[in-house]
């Protein structure tokens, strides 16, 4: 088995340690072997700097047709319709326009990562090259082990030659564990950009010729009316996945009910749900139902009611920290004036089940509208919406055995990590296809070797739960959120408190989960990280 970035970067620390601390000739020569042992950083940089360029290159090509693209829709175009689903024909032009757009930036920035990676690694091939040599050398000074009765004693001679081996060997291990530290910030960041690019050339996700190429284009394109439009796309790249696959399995007769619906819709936000429906899960019958209830709604009903989580444009912007730890710019997350928030006011301990049901209704629209619009979906009650979260949190806890504050009452209290397994699975898989494994992240490496898996699941549009976990003076103090975005090296936490904010990967490798909480909780200990 391949020996990852991460675990070099770990045995290597240890082997520091092990080599610097070495008091005798044959414990500082198997501390040698051992770093020699491991594993160069692997890769051609040649290859993957001749892969970056052509990237560029392609980026290139892409501007050009989105530059002729954008000079047909500025040439006046006619108010005509396109596509099955009724698409206009400036919209067609502009939704085309933003996809050569977005397919240029990607490879851009995935030339850009390449290069970058490249650079990188060809650095730290070089430095771990000196090293080794070093290594080498050192082992070279200490010539043979030493046998059973010449360990008993060692000479001023023997002392001073030991020292100096060692001295020069932990300079080797120093470069070694240096090189395999930057191959291994420098792998992280590369597959978190491309994964993040790929998930962003979003037109050719809706892979289905059951639509027209105009008709991806525009669903591809539409976004919610309020924050920023890249940040809230109502279809993420595994919604538009799904719905392309969900099209081709229809039969013919609900095939051409949904092309009926998304033409009838009125508007793109309208048509974008009814596709989030179906991607999630739900039959024809019950898209037609959920799209009764949503037609001629405006696009910003559409998003207070369908849309649990709004990014501002500015929400990424430092403003600091509290007095308790937590960032100061968060971004409140409500229906009516009602958050999405644990127990309708924060305090009580369902925070597992609350950060769920948001989390499910994030990716099933029909899910949300109950909960927002009641029965009818047409609801705009304040006090009606937080009965019913409440409710739904309950029931959920309730289906993960969680914990009461008392044997004799139904307040929630917590719940364990296999209810967590549980509820993640049944709420929100069936509504992504991707099925929660329970991994452990107790360590800063653990935490730094899941982040790849969780940055792609969350660029592809698929929430990830994490715990958080404090001490104070023995006592544990823990909580659930949900990664819920990224963007370069930034992540976007749901805390059922009500609220989202952009922490670091730092934050989150290294102890500062607080900003996205409190002093109280600055460590992510667990994370469920979905499975293809």
């Amino acid at each position: 088995m391949t020996e990852s970035t991460t675990d070099r970067r770990k045995r290597l620390a240890g082997l520091r340690g092990s080599i610097s601390g070495a008091d005798s000739k044959n414990d500082l020569i198997d501390a040698i072997d051992d770093a020699l042992g491991v594993a160069a950083p692997e890769g051609d940089p040649a290859t993957i700097e001749a892969l970056g360029k052509r990237c560029r290159g392609q980026a290139e090509d892409a501007m050009k047709v989105r530059d002729r693209s954008d000079a047909v829709s500025r040439s006046g175009l006619p108010a005509v319709w396109v596509g099955d689903t009724s698409v206009l024909a400036t919209t067609a032009v502009d939704a085309a326009t933003r996809a050569a757009e977005q397919m240029a930036d990607a490879l851009r920035g995935g030339g850009t990562a390449l290069l970058a990676l490249s650079d990188a690694l060809e650095a730290a091939q070089t430095t771990d090259g000196a090293g080794r040599t070093k290594l080498r050398d050192a082992r070279g000074q200490l010539g043979d082990k030493d046998g059973f009765f010449d360990t008993w004693h060692e000479d001023d001679g023997e002392e001073a030659a030991r020292k100096k081996a060692r001295a020069l060997a932990t300079t080797g291990v120093d470069e070694l564990y240096d090189a395999a530290v930057a191959a291994d910030d420098a792998a992280r960041a590369a597959a978190r950009d491309l994964n993040k690019y790929a998930a962003e050339a979003r037109a050719g996700k809706l892979g289905t010729d059951e639509l027209t190429a105009v008709d991806r284009l525009a669903l591809a394109d539409t976004s919610n009316v309020g924050g920023d439009p890249e940040w809230n796309e109502i279809l993420s790249a595994n919604d538009l996945e799904r719905s392309g696959r969900a099209m081709e399995d229809l039969s013919p007769a609900d095939r051409t009910r949904m092309e009926q619906l998304l033409a009838g819709a009125s508007s793109p936000q309208e048509k974008a749900y009814l596709m989030k429906a179906l991607a999630s899960g739900h039959s024809v019958d019950d898209v037609e139902t959920f799209g009764g209830k949503i037609h001629g709604k405006d696009p910003l009903w559409l998003q207070e009611h369908l849309a649990p989580v709004t990014t501002e444009a500015d929400s990424m912007d430092d403003e600091g920290r509290n007095p308790d730890g937590s960032n100061t710019n968060t971004d409140s997350q409500g229906f009516e004036g009602q958050g999405w928030t644990q127990g309708g006011d924060g305090q009580e301990g369902s925070c597992v089940a609350s950060s769920t049901v948001t989390a499910r209704a994030m990716v099933d629209p029909v899910y949300a509208l109950e909960l927002t619009g009641g029965p009818s979906g047409q609801e705009n009650d304040a006090a009606a919406f937080r009965e019913r979260l409440v409710d739904e949190q309950h029931r959920v806890h309730e289906e993960g055995d969680g914990d009461h504050t008392h044997f004799w009452t139904d307040v929630p209290d917590g719940m364990d990590n296999d209810g967590k397994t549980e509820v993640v699975n049944k709420e929100i898989s069936p509504h992504t296809g991707s099925g929660y494994d329970f991994k452990e992240v107790k360590s800063a490496d653990d935490r730094r070797d899941v982040l790849p898996d969780i940055e792609r699941a969350v660029a592809e549009g698929r929430p990830v739960p994490v715990g958080i976990e404090g001490y104070d003076d023995g006592d544990r103090s823990g909580h659930a959120v949900m990664i819920v975005g990224q963007e370069g090296d930034m992540l976007q936490v749901y805390n059922p408190w009500g609220t989202t904010t952009w922490i670091s990967e730092d934050d989150f490798v290294d102890g500062g989960m607080a900003k996205a909480s409190d002093n109280d909780l600055p460590d992510a200990y667990a994370v469920h990280v979905p499975q293809d």
